[in-house]
């Protein structure tokens, strides 16, 4: 059985990484798109080979599709997901999930009440490079984790520039859009949740109205591991990276904060260097993968309606520090702050 798709957003990522990867499913097709502007949404639908081009949500849900990739502007994610989930199509939306992690509560609340698969599309949980890492912390191979640092400050191509570093009422900046990944990535690789956040941000000359453009962050683990992140709109020369050192070991990884399944991971001990093997599957057909089968009722999607609440608290708290110039908790309860 296919799982029929309705794209919620006639958007760039879709079209360069997610329409290949709902057709690199053997049960996977593409039924419609939808667009606010008619013009777009058939511009789009003819230019990508996709049936039918809808311009209302309502025609999108009332079509016959199992299921919506929402990648809209952060500030659409919640009627739509709630729209959807009331319609009983399973949701796949980018990340942050809403623009407040209240809002995200309310949409898993939603999915589950509607008995709805909903999935975040932290993509970098599905890259081969993070997995390999994950192996090796849980198989003791660097022992005790001590700390870790993301490198994920990178330069925002023109084509994405727009509402990110216009537009704060649509969720611009780039904590929203690269924190939130980094938060996740930390949780995955390392297994272990955020209790607290202290914050820095800064508007290095790109973004506008406010918004942040930069930000560094440092992070406090439940296991006691302590980690920092650097995220940024505006670095053309920095390489992306992720690095996590433990008591008997290192794990230094290049070129891995990215949607394609590239770097290295080298394993740094007493016994000398090593380079990880990993597998170099596309990111987002992993992801669908998994959440086709979720919808089959095999397993979860990679990253959960919880794991996209998980997110987006932490991102909201990094700001909350960054304003206050306090450091901030993060309650691992709720993911909601104290």
């Amino acid at each position: 059985m296919s799982v029929r798709w309705g794209l919620v957003g006639a958007s760039t990522i879709a079209r360069q990484f997610m329409i290949n990867a709902i057709r690199a499913q053997s049960d996977g097709e593409i039924a419609a798109v939808m667009s606010s502007s008619p013009e777009r949404a058939t511009a789009y639908a003819r230019e990508n080979g996709i049936p039918a081009a809808v311009s209302t949500l309502d025609a999108l849900l009332k079509s016959d599709i199992d299921a919506v990739y929402i990648s809209t502007t952060n500030e659409l994610h919640l009627e739509q997901a709630l729209a959807a989930a009331r319609a009983g199509k399973h949701v796949l939306c980018e990340k942050p999930l809403a623009l407040t992690s209240a809002d995200a509560r309310t949409m898993v609340a939603a999915a589950r009440a509607a008995g709805i698969v909903l999935g975040t599309n932290h993509h970098l949980r599905n890259a081969g490079a993070h997995r390999a890492m994950r192996e090796a912390i849980a198989a003791g191979r660097i022992g005790k984790p001590i700390a870790a640092r993301v490198f994920h400050s990178v330069y925002l191509p023109e084509n994405l520039q727009g509402w990110r570093i216009t537009k704060p009422e649509a969720g611009g900046g780039v904590v929203l859009d690269i924190t939130v990944h980094d938060a996740d990535t930390l949780r995955f690789v390392l297994g272990d949740d955020p209790l607290e956040v202290s914050a820095l941000t800064q508007s290095a000359g790109m973004a506008g109205s406010g918004l942040e453009d930069g930000a560094m962050c440092i992070w406090r683990f439940k296991s006691g591991v302590i980690a920092q992140s650097h995220e940024g709109f505006t670095t053309k020369f920095a390489d992306t990276g992720f690095e996590v050192h433990g008591s008997d070991g290192s794990l230094i990884a290049s070129n891995v904060m990215t949607q394609k399944p590239v770097g290295s991971v080298m394993l740094r001990t007493a016994k000398g260097e090593e380079q990880l093997s990993f597998d170099r599957e596309d990111l987002y057909s992993r992801s669908l993968r998994q959440f086709h089968a979720a919808i089959r009722g095999e397993g979860q999607p990679s990253a959960t309606g919880e794991d996209g609440i998980w997110s987006l608290t932490a991102a909201e708290a990094a700001l909350q520090s960054a304003n206050s110039g306090k450091v901030v908790k993060i309650d691992p309860k709720l993911g909601s702050m104290n």
